[in-house]
């Protein structure tokens, strides 16, 4: 083994003075330093809570972000799945049964009363889907866009579909299956020109004249004779008196609803100028 020179474990021990000395000297700066600091326990204290409770914060922000970013995600895939609910579903089923009842409508002439009952089956199922779909919509909040826009149509088509079948089979007057579908039309569009200044709400003659204009439909579908027959001919002409009465108080509502939203509008634009 090679010594080490005396010179080098001088060296060495006059380091580890150094050493021993700057770790003292350190120590009574750390004393001081912590005088310093119980004396300014108030000041620092409150520095060191705040940056504490910045830092907190902040992460909780971030937390807090990325977790309302995830509730956002989970929404929209919630509501994009909520368009296939009984619902709309039944909605559907309404829009399918169009083409089948008009081809069994027309079925063998469209005269047979075979098949005249089995088109009045589906009419049957479609108008009592129209009752239940849009209650469970808004019972079980199941209203979706889709729905919004698919449920009149649906109810359109079948009305439509039946009125023009009977008056191609001269059935029911060409002039009747107009005012009917005319008006049903005219007040589809009209609630969409003023929706601008708010909804229109369906009212109980509106109501009793879609229940009126089913069964009278209904009856005129079915091969009846007899008092029946005549007793379809009164039940279509109060659908027909009700068509046109409710048609008129919704154009009278349009008209309200509009003048309303104008002054609302005019009212809030002067305010603001003010």
């Amino acid at each position: 083994m090679t010594g080490v020179p005396a010179s080098a474990a001088g060296g060495s021990s006059a380091a580890k003075g150094a050493a021993a000395g700057t770790a003292s000297g350190a120590a009574s700066a750390s004393g001081a330093a912590s005088g310093a600091v119980s004396g300014a326990s108030g000041t620092s204290g409150t520095s060191g809570a705040l940056s504490a409770s910045g830092a907190s914060g902040a992460s909780g922000a971030d937390a807090g972000g990325k977790s309302a970013r995830g509730g956002k995600l989970t929404a929209a895939a919630v509501n994009q799945a909520s368009v296939w609910n009984i619902a709309n579903l039944l909605t559907m089923l309404r829009l399918l049964l169009v083409p089948g009842f008009v081809a069994l409508m027309l079925a063998d002439g469209g005269y047979d009363p075979a098949w005249r009952s089995f088109a009045w089956a589906a009419f049957a199922v479609a108008m009592i889907t129209d009752l239940f779909d849009g209650h469970l919509a808004r019972t079980y909040n199941l209203v979706t866009d889709f729905g919004k826009i698919a449920d009149p149509i649906a109810d359109k088509a079948i009305m439509g579909a039946a009125l023009i079948c009977l008056s191609a089979l001269g059935d029911l007057p060409w002039w009747v299956t107009g005012v009917i579908l005319g008006r049903e039309l005219g007040i589809t569009l009209l609630r969409f020109v003023v929706i601008r200044y708010g909804v229109i709400p369906a009212s109980r003659g509106g109501k009793l004249k879609t229940l009126t204009q089913g069964v009278a439909v209904g009856m005129y579908v079915l091969a009846l004779t007899g008092w029946l027959a005549t007793l379809r001919f009164w039940v279509m002409a109060a659908a027909v008196v009700l068509t046109v009465v409710t048609g008129l108080d919704y154009v009278r509502q349009a008209i309200v609803l509009r003048r309303q939203g104008i002054a609302e509008r005019k009212a809030a634009l002067e305010e603001t100028e003010a």
